[in-house]
């Protein structure tokens, strides 16, 4: 199988009708590993990271998107927050992906009410700042084989946790929200990477389609407002 005949990614010509016409020029990136993208390599899939490969299906739409992908590799929702807003607001983006709890979650002092209220900081100040945000419930990395056995409940109940509250806070506050967690590949342990902590090349092709979807969904739903509230109009 590669990434053309897999089932979970997408088909010729998807990314051009779920993103056709859509609104956004300036696109950021806040995170961890998740979002600077450590993308182990895989016959037959694009070696092109995440948030990368969304940069580039918005170009496809709008070549002169701009984009910043501010993500550093093991970093907690604290320090997100305290090195990645500050410039995130300067660059001005009108869309934003906010990546975070992963690390936090990691080990058995995860605090699920910080995470929160530093996740709902980050968000509700680029959305005052004009910005649509994006939010996500990751894959669940306590399927993945290099994790040892005896780490795998505890950590299986904190993705779980950390995916609830998440998918929680983006139905309150709003935001185009990715749900992996509960994917039909989020305990196939061939879609993680050698590392333990990360995903594959797969496991990235699949959230791009994911991602493209969630995003396909808030525009229809925006244009189907905008028709109820100019009927008239076409």
């Amino acid at each position: 199988m590669n990434e053309a005949t897999d089932p979970y990614c997408l088909r010729p010509g998807e990314s051009l009708e779920l993103l056709a016409d859509h609104p956004w020029r300036r696109f950021v990136v806040l995170g961890d590993s998740v979002a600077q993208g450590l993308c182990e390599p895989v016959d037959g899939y694009s070696e092109l990271q995440w948030a990368d490969r969304i940069a580039a299906e918005l170009r496809a739409v709008r070549p002169d998107l701009a984009y910043l992908n501010l993500g550093v590799s093991g970093l907690r929702t604290r320090e997100i927050l305290a090195t990645q807003l500050e410039p995130a607001l300067a660059f001005g983006a009108d869309l934003a992906l906010v990546v975070g709890g992963g690390n936090d979650a990691f080990p058995a002092t995860y605090d699920a009410d910080r995470v929160d209220r530093e996740l709902t900081l980050m968000i509700t100040t680029l959305q005052g700042a004009g910005a649509d945000v994006m939010t996500l419930g990751m894959f669940d990395i306590s399927y993945s084989p290099a994790v040892a056995d005896w780490l795998r409940p505890g950590l299986r109940q904190r993705m779980r946790t950390l995916s609830d509250r998440t998918a929680a806070m983006a139905d309150q506050l709003g935001t185009i929200h990715v749900q992996l967690t509960d994917h039909p590949l989020s305990t196939d342990p061939s879609l993680y990477s050698s590392d333990g902590r990360h995903g594959n090349a797969r496991s990235d092709a699949v959230a791009t389609a994911e991602t493209l979807r969630a995003i396909g969904r808030r525009l229809k739903a925006s244009a189907a407002d905008r028709s109820s509230a100019h009927p008239g109009q076409r």
